[in-house]
């Protein structure tokens, strides 16, 4: 039986469509040898990263801010001079036609009884918590964006190599089912299939190669570094148990220290505090005032007489407001219904927050199921996979039976190393949605990477 001319001629035209992965594969090999740890990558996003730099400057700002509410509690002082100077051009005799003044004066206040600039003064303070809980949701927000960018590039790493190694099987068995066929003993249907499944597998890897560049210009800019390489897993991979193992506990941490809600109850206490600052617009104010002031006098219009003046005065100003157009009334409510409106805010955060911690909890036992499930799996698809190759040498199987099953294996290798590392990355999820997440928790990831 003559062959086809066409899967002789197929070689030639693969060639030119593997011509895009030459060129993504070779892009990819101009990589340093050394390889990064995840804790090292999060040093340099540390230092990098736009979002937590303006995290920074943001609590910078919000504690200058809160020392300018101290001011309303500090006396105040100032300092005013003034020199004049008068000439007189007149038709009628004058004992003096030039004549000046110069003076000076030292003021000063000191609040004896103003509750509102009190009041400013513990919103200030309680301003520098919100913020200090701010740049930690920043901080711990840094730690799951850098931990997903490093194990999606180890995971487009991964597919990258199980569809090359896939392409190798394929190629194999393309150059089996050419020789079976030449020889009589399998139909051009198994060459067909081969060269299919093979077109396929190019398609594939062209695509896995692009994601891989993709995935690895992210974790660049992510960090700061050119051509980043991150450590793969040690084989045999062994994750980290998840400690605690009760749902419940995880919840009461979060309720106890999640930032967010510590800055929803901060927000609480700061409504407070302007409920009673606008109160206290109905109370009385008493300051303490003081003067010292110098003038010399070198005569006048009427008389040479030089004179010199120092003057000193205290007082006590008080100041109590009788009506101001209901405006503090009104002022009141309005501060009443923003603190309900708070205390209701701090309850929405603490059930978000619970919901959150369970869904990310049951989310990374279920992670671990699958992974437990999916090394199983690959077991069993290697074993198909090998029972397969055998029928199909002793005539049992075809070639389509090999194909499918070194799919499935493939397939499932790919499974299984993404959901190692949504596990990985699940586990700091739950350290973020319970609010406990910081750079330690890093460090049993770090262990298990290859040094």
């Amino acid at each position: 039986m003559p062959v086809p001319s066409h899967p002789r001629s197929r070689p030639s035209r693969l060639r030119a469509r593997s011509l895009p992965v030459v060129l993504l594969l070779a892009s990819l090999s101009a990589l340093p040898v050394g390889a990064q740890t995840l804790v090292e990558l999060y040093e340099s996003a540390r230092g990098y990263d736009a979002t937590l730099q303006s995290a920074k400057s943001q609590f910078d700002a919000t504690v200058a801010r809160a020392e300018q509410s101290r001011a309303g509690l500090l006396p105040s002082v100032g300092l005013s001079a003034a020199i004049s100077r008068t000439f007189i051009d007149a038709n009628v005799r004058i004992p003096n036609t030039a004549f000046g003044a110069q003076g000076a004066t030292v003021s000063a206040s000191q609040p004896l009884y103003r509750p509102i600039n009190d009041l400013a003064y513990e919103q200030g303070q309680k301003s520098v918590l919100v913020g200090q809980a701010a740049l930690r949701v920043a901080e711990q927000d840094l730690i799951v964006r850098v931990s997903q960018a490093y194990f999606d590039v180890l995971a487009a790493q991964d597919a990258l190599t199980f569809v090359d190694a896939q392409k190798k099987a394929v190629a194999e068995q393309l150059a089996a089912a050419k020789r079976n066929f030449e020889v009589g003993t399998s139909t051009i249907t198994d060459t067909r299939e081969a060269q299919a499944r093979y077109d396929l597998v190019i398609a594939q890897e062209i695509a896995a190669a692009n994601d891989l560049l993709v995935k690895r210009i992210a974790l660049d800019r992510l960090v700061g570094r050119e051509r980043t390489q991150p450590s793969p897993l040690v084989v045999p991979v062994a994750l980290p148990p998840l400690q605690p193992v009760v749902v419940e506990e995880w919840v009461t941490q979060a309720i106890d220290n999640h930032p967010q809600l510590r800055q929803a109850a901060l927000a609480l206490e700061v409504a407070q505090l302007e409920t009673r600052k606008a109160q206290a617009g109905e109370k009385p104010t008493l300051d303490l005032n003081g003067s010292y002031a110098m003038t010399h006098n070198d005569g006048s219009s009427g008389s040479r007489f030089d004179s010199r003046t120092n003057v000193a005065t205290i007082a006590l100003a008080f100041n109590m407001p009788l009506f101001s157009g209901y405006a503090v009334q009104n002022r009141i409510k309005e501060a009443l219904a923003l603190e309900d409106k708070a205390r209701t805010d701090l309850e929405a955060a603490r059930r978000t927050i619970s919901q959150a911690t369970r869904a990310a909890f049951f989310g990374v036992l279920s992670g671990q199921g699958q992974a437990k499930a999916l090394e199983a799996a690959e077991a069993s698809s290697q074993s198909a996979l090998d029972a397969n190759k055998l029928g199909y040498q002793v005539g049992v199987r075809i070639n389509i039976d090999v194909l499918n099953a070194q799919s499935q294996l493939f397939q499932t290798k790919r499974d299984l190393a993404r959901a190692r590392y949504d596990v990985l990355v699940g586990g700091l999820r739950l350290r973020l949605a319970n609010g406990s997440l910081t750079a330690q928790d890093l460090q049993p990831i770090n262990a298990i990477l290859r040094k």
